[in-house]
């Protein structure tokens, strides 16, 4: 505005002395004052456009929020009992919890043939999505604004691009309908006391590809710009305390950098956001999919490759208890279950500033009763570093921690709420309190808060789990109501917990990092295996024989034996070689992208190169390092174990050979001078040798992993034929046929010696 009053002040100046001068220029001027007002509006409007919606909480308890958290719904054609069971079970469970957010992460519908082959954009779901959300918004008598849903992998199979015709969820999810299309979208929860700013973001594929090569989320530069914006929207304002949460679809193992090498971790860290909630995963890997996040400090780059356990090891610095001193820098990341086939809610609670959660499982029904304790915290997935820096300097809210709470939803009324705190130092759980619990008392209430006293100087332990908490709810039918039994640490100390195998291999690897590390390695160890036995065979005098290995029984002769016959069947050993080469420096397959068919692209290991007619557009390499769902298990499961499997072959075919020389007693000279027959019979007439009795049991073996390996491999040529649209002798033969054939020579070869 200031711009604007110096040209008004300018014209005004100059109007008087030179009126010809000022009537020649005023049409300039004019000009430039619509044009400084249009880019002044248009500043003012991005400002505010970055502060999005503030909703204002009615009624008690004022001093916590709650909202729902639901993932991967996974609507489908073919399994219409995913719908049905939503609309049947979330509507009552929605209107007994009464949350102020829905919060629906990804994944809305399934996008899958029956087969679970071809995945690409079905219409017919989302309309059924449409039309189950309006049903459970109508039943659950909450404003359909309160609903946030986002896009995960599935609904962006095979979509070109964010607006095009197969962009289904534009059209018919709630954040589409009610104008909220950008990539990241925020509200704000206000009470009396606290700001609760909620941040989704929407990080699929900008174009989204068939699966099973999209996978990963792929937030981009603008859409981390937008992020930070949203993120640091109450910053400014110090009248009210915020606790920012942010929602997407895809976990942080599963995301991948920005052009500019940015993640959403780096985000999340800078803003000391509370939890980031996610989904993807579903159950099947376990239950233990959390994951506390720090600044990376033992890492050889920025990037982090591992996180072996759950919480990370704190950062070593001294205690600075000033009120000046930064925030620490952490969050929760809580991946949840799935509704596809576990049937999972959540519950998310904020209370002062303390962040809990609670999930449910409706496979067995509905729940007339759920409690979510509030205060104290589970020390295995809740505590954070904050808190116990807070609570070591004495800058937590001492009203906080002076009542045990939680909320009780229930579709009866409670008659009794008591709450149990457990010893287990002796190494049982032994009741050392049980307090009954009153419900706060409130004229307008959203939901139940119920609070119980305690001296909670007297639950300060170094230990982060010696204590446990149970609360208990009776209804007035009599039914009784047990929450989990969880640690708790009043000093934020983090009870530690191990992940399983499965849930590091999804958890705790950061994929989009590890992929090009690992595919570099794959391929060294698979040209170091071929080149180095070939070159010590061509140049050096030094040649491994089997009865060198069994004379002296050693493991790397046995190795370099083995390698080197390899390198005796030239047709196999140039074949795979070559093939190699190929992989690295061809395409592997061209097949059909996107949901109309229409494009298609080759894939190579670095992603997928097309060309988008409908956008006049060339799209290079998109889609890493979700192909490494392709490339790696080719690499692990099928080029390594035929290279492996065909040198097995030989070195049997090469013991056959020594054994029967040694019993027939003929000299190396005399190979090939009889026939194999011949020396399956001793030197007594009709009588057989030993080893025909084994009758090379060994080959036997080995010919039954080729045949596994050919299925493996036939296996994943049908699942990309199916989803890609291709023909194997046209679209991607040498992918398609040169293991078989390569593996079928070395059988061949290897039969007779």
């Amino acid at each position: 505005m200031r711009e604007i009053k110096d040209l008004v002040s300018f014209q005004s100046a100059n109007r008087t002395k030179n009126p010809q001068r000022v009537l020649q220029e005023f049409p300039m001027r004019i000009l430039s004052l619509v044009l400084l007002l249009c880019f002044t509006s248009h500043v003012t409007g991005a400002q505010q456009l970055s502060r999005g919606r503030l909703i204002d909480v009615k009624g008690g308890p004022e001093s916590v929020v709650w909202a729902v958290q639901l993932s991967d719904l996974h609507f489908s054609v073919h399994h219409p009992d995913r719908a049905l069971d939503f609309k049947i079970l979330v509507g009552p469970a929605l209107s007994m919890i009464n949350p102020s957010l829905v919060l629906i992460t990804g994944d809305l519908t399934d996008g899958k043939s029956k087969d679970l082959l071809t995945m690409k954009q079905n219409e017919d779901e989302w309309v059924e999505y449409q039309t189950v959300m309006e049903n459970v918004a109508r039943s659950s008598g909450l404003d359909k604004s309160i609903f946030y849903d986002l896009r995960g992998n599935h609904d962006n199979f095979g979509v070109p691009a964010v607006g095009d015709s197969f962009d289904f969820f534009l059209n018919y999810s709630i954040n589409g309908q009610l104008g909220r299309r950008g990539k990241v979208n925020s509200v704000t929860l206000q009470t009396g006391e606290r700001k609760h700013l909620f941040v989704g973001l929407d990080s699929t594929m900008s174009v989204g590809l068939r699966g099973p090569t999209n996978l990963f989320g792929h937030p981009t530069d603008q859409l981390l710009q937008e992020l930070d914006l949203e993120l640091s929207q109450w910053n400014s304002e110090s009248s009210k305390q915020v606790t920012k949460i942010s929602f997407g679809h895809f976990p942080l193992s599963f995301s991948a950098y920005s052009y500019s090498g940015r993640s959403l971790k780096d985000i999340f860290l800078q803003h000391s956001i509370s939890a980031y909630l996610c989904g993807h995963l579903h159950t099947r890997f376990g239950k233990n999919l959390k994951r506390h996040h720090q600044p990376g400090h033992h890492s050889v780059s920025s990037r982090e490759f591992f996180q072996l356990n759950m919480h990370q090891k704190p950062l070593e610095n001294t205690r600075d208890c000033s009120f000046k001193a930064s925030p620490v820098q952490e969050f929760w990341e809580w991946e949840m279950g799935d509704w596809r086939k576990s049937r999972a809610m959540r519950i998310l609670a904020i209370d002062r500033g303390h962040v809990s959660y609670v999930d449910i499982d409706y496979k067995a029904g509905a729940k007339k009763t759920i409690i979510l304790p509030t205060f104290p915290l589970d020390s295995r997935f809740m505590s954070t570093s904050s808190s116990r820096h807070m609570y070591d300097c004495q800058h937590m809210i001492p009203s906080s921690y002076e009542t045990v709470r939680a909320l009780v939803f229930s579709s009866s009324p409670i008659v009794s709420v008591v709450a149990r705190v457990y010893d287990s130092r002796s190494g049982n759980l032994d009741g050392v309190l049980e307090a009954s619990m009153r419900k706060h008392a409130d004229n307008n209430s959203r939901g139940d808060l119920y609070t119980a006293p305690w001296n909670y100087r007297a639950f300060e332990d170094p230990s982060p789990d010696r204590y446990w908490l149970q609360i208990e709810s009776t209804d007035i039918m009599g039914r009784l109501t047990l929450s989990e039994i969880r640690p708790f640490s009043l000093n934020g100390l983090s009870a530690k917990i191990s992940w399983t195998w499965k849930e590091f291999f999804v958890m705790g690897c950061q994929w989009a990092t590890l992929y090009y590390p690992i595919l570099w390695s794959a391929l060294s160890f698979i040209l170091s295996i071929l080149l180095v036995p070939k070159f010590f065979l061509v140049i050096s005098r030094k040649q491994y024989t089997y009865k060198d290995f069994v004379a002296e029984k050693g493991v790397i002769k046995g190795i370099a034996c083995v390698l080197q016959d390899l390198c005796r069947i030239p047709v196999f050993w140039f074949g795979i070689l070559a093939y190699v080469f190929y992989l690295v420096l061809c395409p592997w397959f061209i097949g059909r992208v996107f949901t109309d068919g229409g494009n298609r692209g080759y894939m190579t290991y670095m992603g997928w190169v097309v060309k988008n007619f409908d956008y006049n557009e060339n799209l290079d390499y998109i889609g890493s390092p979700d192909i490494m769902v392709v490339v790696l298990p080719h690499l692990f499961f099928v080029v390594l174990p035929t290279i492996f499997v065909t040198g097995a072959l030989a070195a049997e075919r090469g013991l056959y050979r020594e054994h029967f020389l040694s019993l027939s007693g003929k000299k190396e000279d005399d190979y090939g001078s009889q026939s194999e027959r011949s020396l399956f019979y001793d030197h007594r007439p009709g009588r057989r040798s030993k080893f025909h009795f084994v009758d090379r049991w060994i080959r036997k073996v080995l010919l039954l992993l080729c045949f596994a390996i050919c299925w493996k491999h036939f296996q994943s040529c049908r699942a990309l034929m199916k989803a890609y649209e291709m023909n194997p002798l046209l679209d991607f033969p040498v992918y398609s046929l040169s293991n078989p054939l390569l593996l079928g020579y070395a059988v061949c070869k290897t039969r007779r010696f």
